[in-house]
């Protein structure tokens, strides 16, 4: 009697290690699985300093940390009904210094790179104080408006989707009577269908000051967000199929960034609604009377790319329940084929631990044809089994 104890001992410290082993890959697999759909999503990044708290305010404060490798573009477009022109520089100092036609015109100066140094000279030749000047250089700001005696300074947002990778870039714009000044982070806009107008004679480019060409800027930002919403209605389009025939972790890490991004839309957007309301209901002269219809056209056009932006948050918020319900409905398929399959053996295990225990006097193993007689049972059992599952519907189809 002492070798079958000793046996059971051996199959239980066997069977316990094995279950040991089985719960530490299962762990790991869960840990690896919950890295895989939470890892960060890649993102362009633009390093742009930060003030210290406690700093003082001002542009003064970047000066003596300036990057001087820091690339910055310049450009200066002159146009009027007498001509247009365009001129590139890499030092600030020669734009700033090119003069004026003499016939009628507006300046348009473009600066694509944040180096504060530049910052700082184009705001000390135009007379723009130094906080406007460390808000073009803080580019966490949130869109807004200030207008002082001459000018007024906008800072809006621009999205732009490139490489599946969504880009939020802060536009600073000085808008004077006859010259805008733009701030941008790094080379390459939206902006490029304007200049192609500008180079044109004709059209109201011609007719009206700088704050025509601000308006075309502003509404080629927002325009520019129509593809990017309708980009991402196809690729929920695609997802919802993805996910009805085979819902992954890989869906579901596309799907959390896809709310992600119309999240951080929808934080861009709503100040930008407001910005334009504050510019249709200027009084500062700046923006000429007729423009104003203008400027509640592109406020329109914002208020159609909130809606379909709401509109594709509940797509998205609905992809996640269906996400849930395909895992779901996959999770009791699989839970019913092991259940359905447990039950085959359950008759058949009973049995087999019935006459395999360790007693002496079983009746029943004395009988020659006790074998045969307990598969026959078994297979019984089992095809009877089988035969209930199939008439209550489920294996082989349901009724």
């Amino acid at each position: 009697m002492k070798q079958p104890i000793e046996s059971a001992k051996e199959a239980a410290h066997a069977t316990s290690d094995a279950i040991a082993k089985t719960a530490s890959f299962i762990t790991s697999s869960i840990l690896e699985l919950g890295k895989g759909v939470f890892s960060p999503i890649s993102r362009r990044t633009i390093a742009t300093p930060r003030s210290e708290p406690g700093a003082a305010p001002g542009i003064e404060q970047y000066l003596k940390k300036e990057d001087s490798t820091l690339p910055v573009g310049i450009t200066v477009i002159d146009y009027g009904p007498h001509g247009h022109s365009t001129n590139t520089f890499d030092e600030i100092s020669a734009a700033l210094a090119l003069p004026k036609p003499e016939n009628p015109h507006v300046r348009w100066i473009n600066i694509d790179g944040l180096r504060p140094s530049v910052v700082d000279a184009v705001c000390q030749h135009f007379g723009v104080h130094t906080l406007s000047a460390e808000d073009v250089i803080h580019t966490y700001q949130r869109s807004k408006l200030d207008v002082f005696d001459d000018h007024m300074i906008v800072i809006a947002r621009q999205l732009q989707l490139a490489d599946d990778t969504l880009h939020n870039e802060q536009i600073s714009f000085f808008l004077f009577e006859d010259t805008l000044i733009t701030f941008q982070e790094v080379l390459g806009d939206v902006f490029g269908p304007v200049r192609k107008r500008l180079e044109k004679n004709t059209g109201r480019f011609r007719t009206y000051q700088a704050d025509y060409l601000f308006y075309a800027l502003l509404d080629s930002i927002v325009d520019h967000i129509f593809p990017i919403l309708e980009a991402y209605g196809n690729a929920m389009e695609e997802m919802e199929q993805e996910i009805l025939e085979d819902p992954s972790t890989r869906s579901q890490q596309k799907l959390f960034s896809m709310k992600r991004d119309l999240s951080l839309q929808r934080r861009a957007l709503w100040p930008i609604r407001e910005l334009v309301d504050h510019l249709y209901r200027d009084e500062s002269g700046l923006i000429h009377p007729e423009l104003k219809t203008y400027f509640r056209d592109v406020q329109d056009h914002i208020m159609q790319v909130i809606d379909l932006l709401e509109t594709y948050r509940d797509t998205a918020s609905g992809l996640s329940d269906l996400y849930q319900t395909s895992v779901g409905n996959k999770m009791n398929e699989i839970m019913k084929v092991l259940t359905i399959m447990a039950s085959f053996f359950i008759p058949i295990t009973f049995f087999a631990g019935v006459y395999g225990m360790n007693f002496e006097y079983i009746p029943e193993l004395g009988w020659k044809y006790a074998y045969p007689v307990f598969w026959g049972g078994c297979l019984t059992m089992s095809a009877g089994l089988a035969v209930f599952f199939w008439r209550k519907g489920w294996i082989g189809g349901s009724r």
